[in-house]
């Protein structure tokens, strides 16, 4: 458990990921909110909802992980959060397209387990705040 209670905002299309994910980061003292696609996260940051990490994903329908990564940066949404990426898209030329475009972290799905990468996002928000 942390000295505060950090807010995670989810952003994952895939029901089966979110459910296991909310759950994880609940049990480990997180706040969490969700969304299902990348309109909905952009709406719920444009009326205003902040927290200290976006975790999301890249492969989205309508609105890639990539595209409203841009908006959010372009229009200033969620402002003070660490972003990362969480995806099965784990080549050279994904990550380093996350990089350049200035996400914070890229963790490909495969390769962490929900424990992992529980535990990366704490360290993050704990080196960050």
């Amino acid at each position: 458990m942390f000295q505060k209670k950090y807010k995670i905002f989810i952003v994952e299309d895939d029901d089966f990921l979110l459910d296991m994910y909310v759950t994880k980061f609940r049990g480990a003292g997180f706040e969490v909110e969700i969304a299902k696609s990348g309109e909905e996260a952009l709406e719920k940051a444009r009326q205003g909802y902040q927290a200290d990490l976006v975790l999301f994903d890249i492969v989205m329908p309508n609105i890639d992980g990539f595209e409203m990564f841009k908006v959010m940066k372009r229009e200033k949404l969620i402002p003070k959060a660490i972003f990362v990426v969480l995806s099965n898209l784990g080549e050279k030329k994904d990550v380093e397209k996350g990089t350049q475009m200035g996400v914070d972290d890229y963790i490909v799905k495969a390769y962490n387990t929900p424990t992992e990468v529980t535990e990366k996002l704490k360290n993050l928000l704990e080196n960050k705040i």
